[in-house]
């Protein structure tokens, strides 16, 4: 695979993406007993906006660039920028943290975490970044495939009935990818039922979607929920105009936080013409 991510650290795709992953670990820690979280697609973990990588797109600067003003209004978006800073607190003014390192923030000294990277040189950098932390197993190996190993999750006696899995592809097969993601999902539900499951997934024009998101409602979940931020109108194949979250077995009552972050988002990074949306396929029982 050639994607990087470095490239695109910090966009408004990494800023929904987190958002709502921050959430689903909030839904988790309302209860004591332990979490165990699989992140698929992990890469490396720790970015630098001051790279070469970053500063060639600006991507970061059409995200989480324009979220100060955004969070003053918006606690989720708050609670997002306040782990951000945490990175940079410990790692420097430029940093950014990927879905892994979040993970590890939000996460308690009793819960786990499997990131999974198949890239070398962006597996080896995950296992530097954690290094001293026990909690975070790093698996240089393929996400999908790895589901199968690691659900349902044991480690020693310990059995977690309580958890997620995060699926965040490159995308590079386009919409062929979705095959691949939705069959990882409905094996993942089946090992393990009770676990939240997250897909990220792009948009360029939202019609294309249709077909992926008819198959994602037939999902045996006991709840599936979509949210999306568009920064622009999907009127062009040719960029990524806006991304969203299928969630799956989400927790009642997940749709609030993110029902007050989305309008938001939209506002704060949006050109002309953003929009988001949020639709329950499935509602909690």
């Amino acid at each position: 695979m050639n994607y990087r991510h470095a490239f695109h650290a910090g966009n408004h795709a990494d800023v929904i993406k987190h958002v709502v992953l921050l959430a689903a670990c909030d839904a988790l820690l309302a209860k004591p007993t332990p979490v165990f979280a699989v992140d698929t697609h992990a890469g490396r973990g720790l970015y630098r906006l001051d790279a070469e990588a970053s500063r060639r797109t600006g991507e970061a600067e059409g995200g989480i660039g324009r979220l100060a003003d955004v969070a003053r209004q918006c606690a989720p978006v708050e609670r997002y920028l306040q782990a951000v800073q945490a990175c940079r607190m410990a790692q420097g003014p430029d940093a950014y943290p990927g879905s892994p390192w979040l993970l590890a923030h939000a996460l308690r000294e009793q819960d786990r975490i499997a990131a999974c990277e198949l890239q070398p040189e962006e597996a080896r950098a995950l296992k530097a970044v954690f290094a001293d932390d026990r909690r975070v197993a790093v698996h240089a190996r393929d996400g999908y495939a790895a589901l199968k190993a690691l659900l349902p999750p044991r480690i020693g006696e310990t059995r977690f009935g309580r958890g997620l899995v995060l699926v965040d592809p490159p995308y590079e097969a386009q919409l062929a990818e979705f095959d691949a993601a939705l069959a990882a999902l409905r094996d993942a539900l089946q090992r393990w039922p009770q676990g939240i499951q997250m897909l990220w997934y792009p948009i360029k024009q939202r019609r294309l979607l249709r077909p992926f998101l008819r198959r994602a409602r037939a999902l045996d979940a006991r709840s599936i929920l979509v949210a999306e931020l568009m920064v622009r109108p999907d009127d062009s194949p040719l960029r990524m105009n806006g991304s969203g979250m299928l969630v799956l077995n989400a927790p009642w009552k997940f749709d609030e936080p993110l029902r007050e972050a989305l309008p938001a988002l939209a506002k704060g990074l949006g050109e002309a013409g953003a929009s988001w949306h949020l639709e329950w396929l499935k509602a909690p029982a």
